[in-house]
């Protein structure tokens, strides 16, 4: 942990977690307000086109958020130093939803339904906000959704991945991406009526968009608990997991740059460390470079004529040296870049290897949520996977699970509850649908009893 370095004034706290573009630090501004910074990834850096097209869209959600688009998490600065770059956010990056749906774990409880319904709720705003602006987001997932100190939900990390990876994004992969996030918040957070609910605006999304299931969400307030539109129950859950010990990131090593090394990426003029000024005599280009004046023309024409012929010759000669030199280095550098280009070898895809589900052993009494857990082993590649759960009580939840580079395994539980007396043995199975071998659907299932 780089606890109590600084980047740009930011000091960091020590808390950290690995996104699938680098690595979110927990920070402290230089007002003592909370921040985030983002160090990327220096793999996806290397990419050809990749700062020019992170700066692109870095630059596109600034200009969203002087237009009043709300619901992103805002952008302060990028910046360069030491060959990291860095993204400065103007508010905590942490808690996201998979942090609270861990933390949820290690509390053994979570937040309410009501809660799921305001995160779906909001993100949708956002999205739909995104779409119309001709944007879309690329990765909506449970570690890239913010929990704020009110709250409120923030989308992190738009356009990165399209950005470092060139991976397409659309509409149509966010309205998929927030279905998986509905029916996931389902699973964790909700049961009976108001888990219905949750799963009926995954439904519709699929079928209307997000604007008519975010309206299903809104219409069917009776059903979830009093209070959700206020986020009282995500506000304890924020206090409840800032309890928990931070887990540190296994982290690269980095090089924490002084104040005066930084250069911001966005705008030059605003640091000293921006483009360097060009050398005396050398060749200058663009705006505020002065046009050749007349009386300049006339006097290198007139020096030219009244000068010595050895001297013209002797002139003349050394540009023709220069001029071979220089094109010999182009020559080299041209030679050296296609050989660098011919070496460089397609990114490796995800591909899963391998699934298990277990389930409690011990019988599950009156009224019990049953935790099955599953485990998906990868080949450590990033990507996104398809995947379903089918429950013996006929009940489906379809899903997509974000795998970040140098993860070999992901867990995906489920939260099974059942209600009133009687024997019950249920079965639960998860299919994981796509990046597998062969392209054929890989399953694992378990089993557990109830008894009340």
């Amino acid at each position: 942990m780089h606890d109590g370095g600084t980047v740009a004034g930011h000091r960091l706290t020590g808390r950290t977690r690995v996104s699938e573009v680098g690595t979110w630090h927990d920070a402290e501004g230089p007002g003592g307000e909370p921040s985030g910074l983002l160090r990327f990834n220096d793999h996806l850096l290397a990419a050809p086109g990749a700062r020019e097209r992170l700066v692109a869209a870095i630059s596109a959600d600034r200009r969203l958020a002087q237009s009043g688009q709300y619901g992103l998490l805002p952008v302060a600065d990028l910046v360069a130093a030491h060959g990291e770059v860095w993204l400065i956010v103007g508010r905590r990056a942490v808690p996201t939803v998979a942090d609270l749906l861990t933390g949820g774990t290690q509390l053994g409880w979570g937040p309410d339904a009501g809660s799921a319904a305001t995160i779906l709720i909001e993100t949708a705003q956002t999205l739909l906000g995104l779409h119309a602006a001709g944007l879309a987001h690329g990765a909506v997932h449970p570690g890239t959704v913010v929990i704020g100190e009110d709250g409120s939900a923030l989308l992190a990390e738009r356009g990165l991945l399209e950005a470092l990876r060139s991976e397409p994004v659309s509409p149509e992969r966010d309205i998929a991406a927030w279905q998986g996030l509905a029916r996931t918040l389902s699973a964790s957070w909700a049961t009976g009526q108001p888990a219905h609910l949750l799963d009926q605006a995954a439904a519709v999304a699929a079928s209307h968009g997000l604007a008519a299931a975010r309206d299903v969400l809104t219409n069917g307030r009776d059903l979830l608990p009093a209070g959700f539109t206020t986020r009282e129950s995500l506000v304890r859950t924020l206090h409840a997991w800032s309890a928990l010990p931070p887990v540190a990131a296994a982290l690269p090593p980095a090089r924490l740059p002084e104040s005066g090394e930084l250069r911001t990426l966005l705008d030059p003029a605003r640091h000293p460390g921006g483009p360097p000024p060009a050398e005396s005599g050398g060749m200058r280009f663009g705006p505020g470079v002065p046009a050749d004046t007349s009386a300049a023309q006339i006097w290198r024409q007139g020096a030219t004529q009244h000068a010595d012929p050895a001297v013209k010759s002797r002139r003349r000669a050394r540009p023709k040296r220069r001029g071979a030199l220089l094109s010999s280095l182009v020559v080299c550098l041209l030679i050296a870049g296609f050989v660098l280009y011919m070496r460089m070898a397609p990114p490796a895809e995800m591909s899963v290897t391998k699934v298990s589900v277990s389930a409690p052993k011990k019988t599950q009494g009156c009224d019990a949520k049953t935790k099955i857990m599953a485990v998906v082993t990868t080949n450590g590649e990033s990507g996104t996977f398809k995947y379903e759960w089918e429950q013996s009580d006929g009940r489906v939840t379809e899903g997509t699970q974000r795998v970040e580079s140098g993860t070999t395994s992901v867990d995906l539980p489920l939260i099974w509850q059942v209600s009133g007396p009687g024997r019950f043995k249920g079965t639960a199975t998860l299919r994981v649908l796509d990046h597998t071998p062969e392209g054929k659907p890989i399953a694992a299932k378990a089993s557990f009893s109830y008894k009340c």
